[in-house]
């Protein structure tokens, strides 16, 4: 090989390195996890992209199925806007695990009644967490999928704030279940977020299991608190945190529901129904029309 080769060789090979570098150095910019347990993303989640086409179109609503890059994936979403003549709320709906968009059309249904629209996304692996293997991921300096699932979450917002029947200042996070936890998380992270509401949800206790077990590697406990709610529900005020509850809930305990509701700070409202029932019920419907109606006023 020439002298002139190699030289353009070792350029080559020089061009590479560099751009791998780059792309490390934006990969680990991109999301971070403070000493405190903190998950942090940018403010800046760059340009929206989006596709989207319209499904149905009556005197009531308008339904959108919409597409929307995120990290290493599109979201699948749809979006249900009520008829108004001026720029509607809103709020993302985060299904709980195993539920998809389409499966989250009732509660969307019931918010556009209201005059509000929404935007349900199929989460990654429909809202179904795997701990373990998140941990190795996290352990491997690897973005743990709930963590991507928080951010699908923010660009879902962002998404919500291109529309032009929207109020880009009156966008609500509501979770059910896993979808909650992801809410609260989001609506923490985003000080634009209007509030936030999480039924059938709680956190995980963290920070009580860290206390009975010193023996927790460090890298455990900032990898279990940023995937917790709890961790983030001081940064929720001056919005509102408001949950929803079955008393006996299959799923997770009502008990749990209310510990996690005790650590949070003002302003917060706490209903519970009566019910055997995990996620949204059609009795919680008042609890809603309370918070959602009054806001709107």
């Amino acid at each position: 090989m020439s002298k002139k080769n190699i030289l353009l060789l070792i350029g080559f090979l020089l061009i590479l390195a560099i751009a791998f570098y780059a792309t490390q150095q934006h990969e680990q910019k991109r999301w971070i996890v403070t000493k405190k347990g903190i998950l942090e993303y940018p403010d800046d989640r760059g340009t929206v992209e989006y596709t989207s086409k319209i499904l149905e179109s009556n005197p009531n609503y308008t339904l959108k199925e919409v597409f929307f890059t995120s990290i290493d994936t599109k979201i699948h979403g749809l979006i249900r806007i009520p008829v108004s003549d001026k720029p509607v709320p809103a709020a993302v709906l985060l299904p709980g695990a195993t539920v998809d968009a389409k499966g989250e059309q009732g509660l969307a249904k019931v918010l556009s009644s209201m005059g509000y629209a929404s935007l349900a996304i199929d989460q990654r692996n429909l809202g179904v967490v795997d701990f373990e293997r998140d941990y190795q991921l996290f352990m491997e300096n690897k973005e743990p999928i709930e963590h991507k699932m928080v951010y699908d979450a923010l660009k879902g917002y962002d998404v919500l704030r291109m529309q032009p029947e929207i109020d880009p200042n009156k966008i609500f996070m509501i979770g059910e279940s896993n979808g909650g936890r992801f809410a609260i998380i989001a609506t923490a992270l985003d000080k634009s977020i209007y509030g936030v509401i999480a039924i059938s949800t709680s956190g995980y206790n963290t920070m009580e299991y860290i206390l009975s077990n010193p023996k927790i590697p460090d890298s455990a406990i900032r990898f279990y608190k940023s995937i917790d709610p709890e961790t983030y529900l001081k940064e929720i005020p001056p919005r509102k945190l408001v949950m929803m509850h079955s008393t006996n809930d299959p799923i997770i305990p009502f008990m749990q529901a209310k510990n996690t509701f005790a650590k949070a700070r003002e302003p917060k409202a706490f209903y519970s129904e009566n019910a055997k029932t995990h996620g949204y019920t059609g009795e919680m419907e008042k609890y809603l029309e309370k918070e959602l109606l009054s806001d709107k006023k």
